[in-house]
């Protein structure tokens, strides 16, 4: 059998940075075992569920570039892939757990569950069902089950232990007196994620769980009940939490963690691929950067590590420039189009202009900013080293000249620029720093930056005309 793995979100809203490296952890696992990628979508707590939050879901997998073998939209014999199209399926499992006393009904009122959780609160107790219904006798329960509304619990044994393997956190053993009888099916009819993560994965073949730490807890209740319902367990993994500078866990509740945004601001997928992949996995060299390709032929859960990963704003910010830089003048033009659509350039300045200004943004949506400087004509600088430039004694004489051979020009390019300089350097022996920065100052007010023949065959003959002639007015 080949190895089956699923990522399993609920439509609660956008998909979260940790949800986007669980789904890649597993994708890459499948990809490399040659195995089979599946997408669950569990909407069975109806008080969560977000409208048009599956469509969203699967469009930032898709521009992720995280393709799912089976889900929705692509069902084969193992779907529906929606646990709500699946309730028979978790009623049959949750009936004979019934009849062969693996389970029992429970008609506690909400109202006493939260006195009693108040009270073991408060006796500093860790707060839990007290199996008050396990021991109502299965003809009483039906009796009741017709005039009452009832949850279904998971009858837990009451000494011993349970012993697992996991493959990040090695062997675990807990005792079965720190379990607690866990609502399995609620009273509307929907299960719970216990019931129905296990109903599924076992029906859907899943051979290995790869999923987030916050499970972990979850795992003996999941392996009593494919203990109860006779069937083989997967392989389990529990990821390493991602966590905020402080080490608190990260929280969709902060923002700033939705993949949705991070790609809206002009982050790349491959550069939040990259990043995220290392958040918790080491490829055992000191390199950082890798294709998806590269991510699938090196990944493996034995290098996962245990402890939890910080996920550094910065970092991700300065890998993504990385990135940016080494996209291909077409590709960046392309795709950065979007973002500068207010900037009002003409297909012929965005080639120019994009290319230049490529290794000064951090994100795609930082080019706007980055243009619009450029657009802005420059005020005389104050800092002693630019008006030191700007005062030298051959300042004058250079503005002077450059402008009279820009007045001779039609239009600006990058190779007439080149020449223009080169012609008043050789005509007047001017030369380095006290040929190029003063005109990249009365060009731009900055002494460092992107390529000045770009940028002047961005600005055109008559706007670095008038730049220039302004600045002749800052001369003392």
């Amino acid at each position: 059998m080949i190895p089956v793995v699923r990522f399993a979100p609920s439509p609660t809203g956008w998909l979260h940075v940790g949800g986007l490296r669980t789904a890649l952890y597993n994708y890459l696992f499948a990809r490399q075992s040659g195995g089979k990628f599946i997408l669950r979508i569990e909407d069975t707590d109806k008080t969560r569920y977000v409208p048009g939050a599956v469509d969203k879901l699967i469009e930032s997998l898709k521009q992720m570039g995280i393709n799912y073998d089976a889900g929705p939209g692509k069902n084969d014999d193992f779907g529906p892939y929606i646990q709500s199209e699946r309730l028979p399926l978790y009623h049959k499992e949750a009936q004979r757990l019934l009849e062969n006393a693996k389970a029992y009904r429970c008609f506690c009122s909400s109202e006493r569950l939260e006195a009693l959780r108040s009270q073991q609160i408060a006796r500093g107790e860790a707060p839990g069902y007290d199996g008050k219904c396990r021991s109502i006798s299965p003809a009483e329960s039906n009796t009741l089950a017709d005039k009452e509304p009832f949850v279904i619990r998971l009858k837990t044994p009451l000494s011993g232990e349970i012993s697992f393997k996991d493959i990040i956190r090695g062997n675990i053993t807990v005792e079965y007196s720190k379990i607690d009888d866990q609502v399995l099916m609620k009273s509307d009819g929907y299960p719970t994620y216990h019931l129905a993560n296990v109903v599924d994965d076992h029906y859907m073949e899943v051979s290995h769980v790869i999923r987030g730490e916050e499970w972990l807890p979850s795992l003996p209740k999941h392996l009593l009940l494919y203990q109860y319902l006779g069937w083989n367990p997967p392989l389990f993994a529990h990821l390493p939490l991602l966590l905020n500078s402080d080490r608190s866990k990260l929280s969709k509740r902060q923002g700033d963690v939705a993949v949705e945004d991070y790609l809206l601001n002009g982050y790349l997928p491959e550069a939040l691929n990259n990043y995220l992949a290392l958040l918790g996995w080491n490829p055992g060299t000191d390199e950082e950067f890798f294709s998806m390709a590269q991510l699938i032929e090196l990944f493996s859960l034995e290098r996962v590590n245990k402890s939890g990963a910080v996920f550094d704003p910065v970092k991700l910010k300065w890998m993504n420039s990385r990135y940016i830089q080494q996209l291909s003048p077409e590709k960046i033009t392309k795709i950065v189009e979007p973002f500068i659509k207010n900037c009002q350039l003409t297909s012929e300045k965005t080639a120019i202009i994009v290319p230049a200004l490529q290794n000064n943004i951090q994100t795609l949506s930082d080019m706007p900013d980055e243009i619009k400087k450029l657009q802005t004509a420059p005020q005389k600088p104050n800092d002693d080293e630019a008006l030191t430039l700007i005062n030298a004694g051959s300042t004058r004489l250079l503005f002077e000249a450059f402008i009279q051979e820009c007045e001779n020009l039609q239009i600006m390019t990058a190779l007439k620029f080149k020449e223009t300089m080169k012609l008043v350097q050789k005509r007047h022996s001017i030369k380095g720093k006290l040929l190029w920065m003063p005109i990249r100052l009365a060009l731009t007010g900055e002494m460092h930056g992107p390529d000045l023949a770009s940028i002047s065959a961005f600005l055109d003959v008559k706007e670095i005309t008038k730049r220039m002639k302004a600045a002749l007015l800052w001369l003392s």
